[in-house]
């Protein structure tokens, strides 16, 4: 999978926002292995609570920021059932919120790259037709998922209550 990443203000500088990205991808396509189709493509824009809540109001019909937002292209039959060869194929676009990040990281006492990290995880499961919002089932297959794919990365488990 190909990550196409934009990263705008706030987002602190002195950081490489670009280089978690990557590292995030990489531990979650090992979780989720059909997410590592030579034809895919997403996009991850690390962006302002003002431009998320923006994309939230015009897709989702709520007029908020939100953490993160993921948009995906594919369901999760058609991703499973994507041949390696062919034309390209647009996975789907993530949107991360600075503010709500940075306060969600500070409320939970971990660092913003840590939450960062977890978030791009989530919404690139988002995109691999994983969701949460299904049933209790399908929640904790989410989360094990995201938990497993930050254990790679040295990040504890977000939710605190792996056994």
């Amino acid at each position: 999978m190909e990550l196409d990443i934009e990263i705008e203000a706030p987002w602190p500088a002195g950081y490489d926002w670009q280089l978690l990205a990557e590292r995030a991808a990489e531990a979650a396509l090992t979780v989720a292995p059909e997410l590592a189709n030579p034809r895919l493509s997403a996009s991850l824009l690390f962006t302002s609570d003002a431009e998320v809540q923006t994309l939230n109001r015009e897709w989702r019909e709520k007029d908020k920021p939100t953490n993160v937002l993921s948009f995906p292209m594919l369901d999760r039959d058609e991703l499973l059932e994507l041949r390696s060869e062919g034309v390209p194929e647009l996975l789907g676009d993530i949107s991360l919120a600075c503010e709500t990040c940075t306060r969600e990281a500070a409320e939970k006492g971990v660092p913003l790259e840590a939450h960062a990290t977890h978030l791009v995880v989530h919404g690139l499961l988002h995109l691999a037709g994983l969701d949460h919002e299904l049933s209790p089932e399908d929640a904790a297959t989410m989360e094990a998922l995201e938990i497993k794919a930050l254990a790679l990365l040295g990040i504890a488990d977000p939710y605190g209550d792996a056994e």
